[in-house]
């Protein structure tokens, strides 16, 4: 059975495109200006949305995760409240772009890196690879992401990133149980891995990193060898 490809995605950024790319000139006489204002209008955009950005990863690194607020990316920047929502939404759009790097590296690594965790190998051993890769991923930014799905909840299963999780486990396990609901299997499979169970397991739980892994291997084994 053939399945397609995951594609790479990103963590949703905000403030992508709309009226900072629309710039389309009318008249011949008016394309001068309106080409050269567009261009200022998206210089001024990046430059804050990196003042930002730099700001947000002090405010992260200085005083952690809770203490990120769009009224202190702004104090910290200097800019109006109201600039920062315009390039951000709300909070969590602005962790999710924090954590946009990491994301980009780790979504390499198991689409086009080497095995096992990258193509080539196995299926199975593939998809252990990815689940003990992402149990480290979690674990390495845990108090972010979890301000991140505090601020929003629902907004992991929306994301691009989610998204590309989802459809390489589901690749994985139809190539080894063909026969199952490969994508419900894959939800059951990633679900371990929000960040406030993580949280709890680690922090409350006292779980190590390895025994989540090693629980992990167990529900792969009821996936190979199902009764």
């Amino acid at each position: 059975m053939d399945v397609p490809r995951p594609q790479r995605a990103h963590l949703p950024l905000a403030g992508g495109g709309g009226a900072e790319g629309s710039g389309r000139s009318g008249r011949s006489g008016r394309a001068g200006r309106t080409g050269g204002t567009g261009r200022a209008e998206r210089a001024d955009a990046a430059d804050n949305r990196r003042r930002i950005m730099e700001a947000a990863a002090r405010i992260v690194a200085e005083k952690g995760p809770g203490a990120l607020t769009m009224n202190a990316v702004a104090q910290e920047t200097g800019m109006g409240v109201g600039t920062v929502y315009r390039r951000f939404g709300d909070v969590a759009q602005l962790l999710f772009a924090l954590l946009d790097e990491r994301e980009k590296r780790f979504q390499e690594a198991f689409m086009t890196g080497p095995p096992p965790l990258g193509p080539d190998a196995p299926p199975l051993e593939r998809l252990r690879a990815f689940l003990h890769a992402l149990a480290d991923r979690v674990t390495g930014q845990l108090d972010m992401m979890l301000a991140a799905e505090t601020a929003a909840p629902s907004a992991r299963y929306s994301s691009g990133a989610y998204a590309t999780m989802h459809t390489h486990v589901t690749v994985l396990v139809t190539r080894v149980r063909p026969e199952s609901d490969a994508a419900l299997l894959a939800h059951m499979l990633l679900a371990p891995f929000t960040p406030s169970l993580t949280h709890h397991l680690t922090q409350d739980g006292g779980r190590t990193v390895d025994e989540i892994k090693a629980a992990t291997d167990d529900l792969l084994l009821g996936i190979a060898h199902p009764r």
